[in-house]
């Protein structure tokens, strides 16, 4: 039996980043994955992707910014249950919880927080007869590595954040980059529709719109594209096609928990601390849903915090928490290190 203050549920950059806020105040954490490394879909999805959101980090690849994300917390010594999900949960009597994996392993948790990202995912795949045929024989749901597409030809459809922001990213890598979407107008961020309208210019992306692709042609690997631009047919040449239409979330045995659930996202109280309905469980990060929620790194950081100090005040009935200021404190400075970490920013100062 593994046994912990916090039992997070996902190791994605919410749930690290929990691990840290967690050590600020002495809780000890225990981290549950399916997948066989840390880092969610970071890592699983797309290590190389750069990532423009993270303060103080003009950009940050992905698989870089788990990489300081597991240095920042190893000073806390986190246990890990990997490549297992989380199968079931029974709250015990005196309101801590059980909860066993699909391998049997039992973890016993003074509080529960699921930070699993989008639960497991599946890509949201075109509709277009034969697809699976080509899948890794030039169709990619993912980039996972760049590299692959080193001086080829490519062509990727949709029109959200990851179809724009790898059009970008792969012109400086692929020989042709051709972006295909059915719409005239995109649901990603301004800047980055801005700048491939640039690379639009400067003849480094072919833009197609409005447009969709309609069948692959190929023998025995992707060769060309049917594409069908306002109804009329045309064929591309290209050696891979990156459709990105996102992804199709799954909760799995979490949706069985009785929790509340609202279009696939575990509902949490956000005027307090992203509890759920049942008592010391809480949701962070993608996998949850509340008025106002945006699905960003940054956000889930924020609820990583608030969801450990509502933590602490459960697990310390009655003791009073001064919150103090990594700053002044330093990062184990509730143990005699803040008239030390004091003298240090007196001396910077200075």
């Amino acid at each position: 039996m593994i046994t912990t203050d916090i039992l997070i549920i996902g190791a994605g950059p919410t749930g690290l980043f929990a691990v840290f806020e967690a050590g600020l105040l002495k809780l000890k954490c225990h981290i549950i994955d399916a997948l066989p490394q840390p880092g969610g879909q970071l890592s699983e999805l797309y290590p190389k992707k750069p990532i423009f959101d993270i303060p103080g980090f003009p950009s940050v690849l992905a698989g870089e910014l788990v990489d300081n994300l597991m240095e920042q917390i190893k000073q806390f010594q986190p246990g890990f249950t990997l490549n297992e999900k989380a199968e079931t949960i029974d709250k015990l009597e005196d309101g801590t919880f059980i909860v066993t994996t699909n391998k049997g392993t039992k973890h016993h948790a003074k509080a529960v927080a699921i930070a699993g990202g989008l639960g497991s995912f599946d890509p949201r795949k075109p509709l277009i007869d034969g697809i699976e045929f080509y899948e890794d024989k030039g169709v990619e749901y993912f980039v996972k590595n760049p590299e692959l597409f080193r001086n080829k030809r490519i062509v990727i459809a949709g029109g959200g954040d990851s179809a724009l922001d790898w059009s970008i990213f792969l012109a400086d890598v692929a020989s042709e980059v051709t972006l295909v979407h059915r719409r005239n107008e995109f649901r990603g961020a301004l800047d980055s529709v801005e700048k491939v309208q640039e690379l639009k210019k400067l003849g480094r992306i072919s833009l197609i719109t409005p447009a969709e692709v309609t069948a692959i042609h190929g023998k025995d690997k992707v060769e060309a594209l049917e594409i069908d631009i306002e109804g009329e047919k045309s064929i591309i040449e290209t050696d891979y096609f990156i459709p990105l239409f996102g992804l199709t979330p799954k909760l799995g045995a979490i949706a069985h928990w009785g929790l509340e659930i609202e279009k696939n996202a575990i509902k949490v109280n956000n005027a307090l601390d992203y509890q759920t309905n049942i008592e010391g469980i809480y949701a962070i990060g993608d996998i949850n849903t509340y008025p106002g929620k945006l699905k960003l790194i940054l956000c889930g950081f924020h609820e990583a915090t608030l969801m450990c100090q509502s933590v602490y005040n459960r697990l310390n009935p009655g003791k009073k928490y001064v919150l103090k200021y990594t700053t002044v404190s330093g990062v184990d400075g509730f143990d005699g290190t803040r008239k030390e970490a004091e003298k240090q920013v007196v001396k910077a100062i200075e």
